[in-house]
C-alpha cells in the first residue's frame, strides 16, 4: 500500500498512524523550490514545507496557487526520511511536512512533534524536556530553602 492509501485509510478513520508515518518516510517526495530553498507556508508557529505524492498533485497545488500552468515548478525528489531526519534539523524554527495539500480530501500534516521528527527538534518532547528541567530546578530551589 502507498502514501495516498494509507492517508486515505487515516482520514476514514481506519488507519494505523504508525503505519502512515512508515510509508511517509519510505515514500519519494517532490518538494518544489522556490528562491533556492524549499517551498513552504507558515500557520501556526510552524512552518510547513510542502511536498507531494506525485507529479499530478504537485501541478494541482501550482494551479490552486495561480502560478501560469506553461510555468513549470522547480522540484527536488526526496525520501520523507530524509527530508524529516536531514532537512528540517537544518532549519530554524518548528518545521513539519503538509503532503498533497492541493487535495483537499488526500492531504495530510506531519507535524514537528516526536516519532516524525528527531526529538531534537520535536515540539512536544522539547517542552517535556523544559518543564522537565523547569520542575528539577524549581525542586532544587526548595531543597535549599529547607
Amino acid at each position: 500500500m502507498g502514501l495516498v492509501e494509507e492517508i486515505a485509510r487515516v482520514r476514514a478513520g481506519q488507519g494505523d498512524p504508525g503505519r502512515l508515518v512508515g510509508e511517509f518516510r519510505r515514500t519519494a517526495l517532490l518538494v518544489p523550490l522556490a528562491r533556492g530553498g524549499l517551498m513552504s507556508g507558515h500557520q501556526g508557529g510552524v512552518r510547513w514545507i510542502y511536498a507531494f505524492t506525485d507529479e499530478e498533485a504537485l501541478a494541482r497545488f501550482a494551479v490552486r496557487r495561480g502560478l501560469p500552468a506553461h510555468e513549470e515548478l522547480e522540484f527536488l525528489s526526496v525520501l520523507g526520511a530524509r527530508l524529516v531526519d536531514g532537512i528540517v534539523p537544518e532549519l530554524d524554527g518548528p518545521t513539519g511536512v503538509a503532503v498533497d495539500v492541493a487535495d483537499e480530501d488526500g492531504s495530510m500534516l506531519f507535524p514537528p512533534v516526536g516519532g516524525i521528527v528527531p526529538d531534537a527538534v520535536a515540539v512536544d518532547v522539547r517542552a517535556d524536556a523544559e518543564a522537565q528541567a523547569q520542575a528539577q530546578a524549581n525542586a532544587r530551589a526548595e531543597g535549599a530553602r529547607a
